[in-house]
């Protein structure tokens, strides 16, 4: 027989005039915490009471009713309706709903009062967005949001942020496999594609912290700390169309610059009308770059001596004045922690007029300045840079001291006033032209950074396998950066080889690298040296001892030739801590003297050129000129009226099998010997050749390409 199931009976629920109620002593809630009890009475008496209070009957001393009851669960509730009593807007007998529990059962006051806090739960911060994202739909505005809430605006604003986050998001969240925090991080776009491909990529890696989910999510953005962007002003960049991402739940330093593209044409405008300003003073040209110049940048330039601007009366009292007021406000609160902020603002105004004073351009002759040239920029804190008076050697004046000799810069052109400029100063970014132009396939422009990188990655991997095979040279080579490094200050920037041991990478994965004889070749080579040496690092000195001397120096290049690096990267791209320019420049310079060393062939390494490694990638006229080298006029002839596209296609057919090569991987100089593999040069040190034995060559050149 089944067992019958005992029914419960709920407490009964009455309505209690107020006067009938008294806070119990047996509430467990001491601490104060959340909402006041002046915004619960103010919820209230908008919306009257939500819950009923839970109470008990009061006894006297002989166990009988008193008809009062105490309030042991909700005396937060109880505050607040005493509080709206006081304030004389709710009546002393006003009825108060109340769940009556009875006594004398098991469950005690303290129990109903634990119970009534512990088995609540705080609405989840997503039920509360989308409350208040439905009350935003009813036209109440976030104040009003706040208002009816009693929280601060921005705490509205932050949860109706949450709506910026994908749908998709929202659900992984309210399935708890993402935390709010990860969530917040997420609103700081509203793209959400890009939130729901960062998010599959930070939860399959694990790195899925809230900065590194900030970090992805704005990696394309400039910061608004940036100094193009404090040059510009977010005024000028937001008027122009350009939009913003704000993060509402961390500090952000002002947010980001979505629009790089848009930012970058602001940046460029602006130059381009403080350069065109400064151009009026009458000087021969004008550098502009939107960062700021690199180290030595005016190395080989002459500075020209100026006389400071001098001040008018009235400009010297406006000076004095600020100054007197400046110092007055200095002295008085010296020592004070804090500044009032009219105290603070009033200081930084009168710290910008003081420093325009003193930033006032000084004076030039005019004669000087039509040689002379000027540096713009923007300095980190986003103000714009000027330094003028700098003379490049090709302007320098033959004729210095000569007054009105024929060819002298100072000569006045006939027919024009004395002191007019005869010249159309040159602005220039960072040494590129800025004038607008019209990109003409039919002008031999210079080869792309990145193109010229690519080219000389395959050059690099080419040394490498070429220096493997040759282990003089490859000894002679590590030994010439060990010298560098111990006897020369600075001198191990100016290598090629990076010994530590590092294999350099490539910044710029060249079409074909991977699949290419060299690379084939290098792998192979590693492959086989790989199944001759012993599984474990401990073994390995004995096996190394074990090779004889022949074995060994082939090892040795193998080794030798992974710190080969003769990429050329851009110069920009070597301030960033990395290296210098000039430890760059020396660097490929012994990487054609290596090159040089072992007869580097780029035709037997197996590059051709190709639509996707050079011919798509260059102007008309350089197609046109490396067909012309390497089969003559009359080819070139017959596809020089060709589109760009056609021309390239036909330029990789006429050029198969000729052998030619770009400047860049040619080898530099024709005249100069190749070091020796035989004889003291090139011979290897007796611990890495064989005993009585010497690994020498037959001395002869390396035979260059013919397109050299």
């Amino acid at each position: 027989m089944a067992k019958a199931v005992r029914r419960i009976t709920l407490s009964s629920s009455r309505d209690i005039p107020f006067s009938k109620l008294i806070l119990s002593q047996n509430n467990v809630r001491r601490l104060k915490a959340g909402i006041s009890i002046e915004d619960l009475a103010e919820d209230i008496a908008r919306r009257s009471l939500l819950q009923s209070l839970n109470v008990r009957p009061v006894l006297d001393d002989e166990g009988q009713e008193t008809g009062m009851f105490e309030v042991p669960a909700g005396g937060r509730r109880y505050r607040a309706l005493e509080l709206l009593v006081k304030q004389k807007r709710l009546a002393k007998t006003a009825p108060v709903p109340c769940i009556v529990n009875a006594i004398g059962g098991e469950i005690t006051a303290e129990e109903d009062s634990l119970a009534e806090n512990v088995h609540r739960v705080a609405l989840h911060p997503l039920d509360q967005f989308r409350a208040f994202q439905t009350l935003r739909e009813q036209g109440r505005s976030e104040e009003d949001v706040a208002a009816i809430f009693f929280v601060s605006v921005n705490v509205v604003k932050q949860r109706l942020r949450l709506a910026a986050v994908s749908p998709k998001l929202l659900e992984v969240y309210a399935d708890d496999d993402m935390s709010l925090e990860q969530l917040m991080a997420f609103s700081v776009t509203a793209d959400h594609g890009r939130q729901e491909q960062v998010w599959e990529t930070v939860s399959k890696s694990g790195y899925d912290e809230p900065y590194q989910i900030r970090r992805l999510l704005t990696e394309r953005a400039v910061r608004a700390s940036d100094r193009r962007a404090r040059f510009v002003g977010l005024a000028a960049y937001e008027a122009a169309g350009g939009g913003m991402l704000r993060d509402l739940f961390e500090e952000d330093g002002g947010g980001w610059l979505e629009d790089v593209a848009l930012l970058e044409r602001l940046v460029a405008e602006k130059l381009r009308t403080e350069a065109e300003t400064i151009a009026a003073e009458g000087w021969k040209w004008i550098e502009i770059t939107a960062a700021s110049f690199p180290y030595g940048h005016d190395h080989g330039l002459r500075r020209l001596d100026a006389d400071p601007a001098v001040l008018t009366f009235e400009e010297q009292a406006r000076f004095d004045a600020l100054q007197a007021e400046y110092d007055a406000l200095q002295t008085r609160f010296e020592g004070a922690d804090d500044l009032p902020g009219e105290v603070d603002a009033r200081l930084g105004e009168l710290e910008q007029a003081l420093e325009a004073f003193n930033n006032r351009p000084d004076i030039f002759e005019s004669d000087q300045m039509a040689r002379a040239g000027v540096f713009v920029s923007i300095d980190c804190e986003g103000r714009l840079s000027v330094n003028r008076g700098y003379v490049r050697l090709e302007d320098e004046d033959p004729a210095a001291g000569v007054e009105g000799e024929p060819g002298s810069d100072a000569a006045v052109t006939e027919g024009q006033e004395p002191g007019a400029s005869v010249q159309r100063t040159a602005i220039s970014l960072a040494g590129a032209s800025t004038e607008p132009e019209e990109h003409d396939e039919d002008a031999a422009r210079p080869l792309p950074d990145r193109l010229i990188t690519e080219l000389t990655a395959h050059r690099t991997l080419a040394l490498r396998d070429a220096l493997a095979e040759h282990p003089a040279i490859a000894f002679q080579a590590v030994l010439h950066n060990f010298v560098l490094t111990a006897f020369y200050r600075y001198g191990s920037s100016g290598t090629c080889l990076e010994i530590g041991l590092r294999t350099p990478t490539f910044p710029a994965q060249a079409p074909g690298l991977r699949e290419s004889a060299s690379a084939k070749a290098v792998e192979a080579r590693h492959e086989s040296w790989k199944a001759q040496l012993p599984k474990s690092e401990n073994d390995l000195w004995d096996a190394l001892t074990a090779l004889d001397g022949a074995a060994q120096a082939s090892l040795f290049a193998h080794c030798a030739s992974f710190a080969v690096n003769a990429v050329h990267e851009p110069a920009n791209r070597y301030n960033q801590g990395r290296v210098y320019a000039h430890g760059a420049c020396c660097r490929l310079e012994q990487a054609d003297v290596l090159a040089r060393a072992v007869g580097l062939d780029m035709v037997q390494s197996g590059w051709r050129p190709t639509v996707d490694n050079y011919l798509g990638r260059v102007t008309k006229p350089r197609i046109l000129e490396a067909v012309r080298e390497a089969r003559g006029e009359s080819s070139a002839q017959l596809i020089d009226h060709l589109k760009k596209t056609e021309m390239a296609r036909e330029a990789e057919r006429l050029l198969e099998g000729s052998g030619w090569l770009p400047e860049l991987l040619r080898l530099v100089d024709t005249t100069a010997s190749p070091v020796e593999q035989g004889g003291q040069a090139g011979s290897l040190p007796e611990f890495l050749a064989n005993e009585g034995q010497e690994e020498g060559g037959d001395g002869a050149e390396p035979q260059l390409d013919a397109a050299e």
